[in-house]
């Protein structure tokens, strides 16, 4: 324990933010908040700072604050949009910054001013969680029951499993990590005191463990928080709002990979058990897996939307799961191993397939209606004149053997993607993915992907999760 103690001070000296980027930030963020204020007045609205900033539990790798604009409750949805994004673009246009605008229940200002990254977010003002009318409404109920229940002497706890996560992928509940959000951090924290702790309780965590911190729940009603929160592997009721587990965005997968790093730094704590190895496969790593495996790989590459990474990530995912389908429909035979997403949410979106069958023969047999069904008999000979082979009779049912049309993987995902964008979206393509494959794909292998990992190191991150999956238990 001593040497557990002794080398997080070492890290805590670390990730501490300097006290000159400190004092900077806190000054920028009363600034932004007294001229948000100021602008919000006009609509009835008041203005509060939210976040990691107002505990001293955010990380000095990035700069940044959220100032919430709380408009009355009164307001329609659409008025609550018009004026928060009025409020905004002058706050930005006052402070000489610059903006974009981001979407999630309604849109907002994301600006930077002073090379530090501000949201300005409309919400409703309101009593208690019983009168929510979007999710971002419950935020100012956040911070006050952090200020209330998180000891000043803990702030440092928090970073460090901020930290712990960010090196190993895990913080963020945004669509692409799926993991632990800020907010559930500090709860975990407030629940076991301090950084440790939380790591050594979730080595003995079970699938869909439950934390009521607020205790809402008695033991015996855990069983129906599960069926509630069902395929959630971890249940963390928002002590705001009992109706709410904070845990919802994190997966299985990163349930385990928590639980098995866990282990591994209170085994042996060091900066390569707290930070994690950030591996890669190279090219020839590549190619002698691919040799080893017998599988085909194939790389669908794209340039991305220009949308919100919480439209992308979840658009990517739903394309490659369409893109498997297509490739496993009876018709074609072709079988996918394994699938999986990237992209650096710019330039670069992939789709990774492993292929089982990647290569089919030049034949196919057609199995027809069985003999006694006359009616879907004659259809099939119909449909079928000048077969290969055949018709003949198998089995009692009518067969016949047709050249086939498309031999390779590749062949397929080719012809189903050079269509135009109307017939990409009818056939199951996310609407965004579809838009940004009619201006160009290509679908690379062998080595043109080698050449493809010799040029981006990113690229060979994503390629040595995939084929290197970690132990769990």
């Amino acid at each position: 324990m001593r040497n557990v103690n002794t080398f997080l001070k070492k890290i805590i000296k670390q990730i501490l933010p300097d006290k000159r980027t400190e004092k900077e930030l806190k000054s920028l963020a009363r600034k932004v908040l007294r001229v948000t204020k100021k602008k919000a007045k006009k609509y009835g609205a008041d203005a509060m700072i939210v976040g990691s900033i107002m505990r001293d539990t955010w990380l000095p790798d990035k700069k940044e604050f959220d100032i919430f604009v709380l408009f009355p409750k009164e307001l329609n949805p659409a008025e609550l949009e018009k004026y928060g994004l009025e409020v905004g673009k002058s706050v930005v246009k006052e402070m000489k910054g610059t903006f974009i605008l981001k979407y999630a229940q309604h849109p907002y200002v994301s600006a930077k001013i002073n090379d530090v990254e501000i949201d300005i977010v409309p919400c409703y003002k309101v009593k208690d969680a019983s009168e929510l009318r979007s999710p971002v409404d419950r935020t100012p109920f956040h911070l006050k029951y952090l200020q209330k229940k998180l000891k000043k002497k803990q702030a440092n706890e928090v970073r460090l499993l901020k930290k712990f996560l960010k090196s190993h992928n895990l913080y963020g509940a945004d669509a692409k990590i799926q993991g632990f959000s800020g907010y559930l951090c500090e709860l975990l924290i407030i629940k076991y005191k301090n950084f440790v702790k939380v790591l050594k309780a979730a080595t003995k965590w079970n699938i869909q463990e439950i934390i009521d911190i607020e205790n809402f729940y008695k033991k015996g009603e855990h069983h129906i928080l599960r069926k509630i929160f069902r395929n959630q592997p971890l249940i963390v009721i928002d002590p705001t709002d009992k109706n709410r587990n904070v845990a919802a965005a994190l997966t299985s997968e990163n349930f385990y990979r928590f639980k098995k790093i866990c282990e591994e730094f209170l085994r042996n704590p060091c900066e390569e058990t707290f930070f994690g190895k950030e591996n890669y496969m190279t090219d020839f790593e590549f190619s002698r897996m691919k040799l080893k495996r017998g599988t085909e790989i194939l790389l669908i590459k794209f340039k991305p939307p220009n949308i919100s990474p919480d439209i992308l990530w979840p658009q990517l995912r739903k394309f490659a799961e369409r893109i498997k389908n297509i490739l496993e429909e009876r018709k074609y035979e072709f079988k996918v191993y394994g699938k999986d997403v990237y992209t650096d949410e710019n330039e670069l979106a992939l789709v990774l397939l492993e292929l089982e069958v990647y290569t089919l023969p030049n034949v196919q047999k057609i199995v027809g209606p069985i003999v006694f069904d006359e009616k879907n008999s004659r259809a099939f000979l119909e449909a079928h004149k000048n077969p290969l082979i055949g018709p003949y009779v198998e089995d009692d049912r009518w067969i016949v053997e047709v050249e086939r049309r498309f031999k390779t993987a590749k062949e397929k995902i080719l012809d189903s993607l050079s269509k135009p964008v109307d017939i990409l979206k009818a056939k199951g393509i996310p609407n965004y993915i579809a838009e940004a494959l009619v201006k160009g794909f290509q679908i690379m292998d062998g080595l043109e992907i080698e050449r493809l990992l010799r040029e981006r190191r990113d690229v060979g991150v994503f390629f040595y999760r995939y084929f290197n999956r970690e132990k769990m238990v």
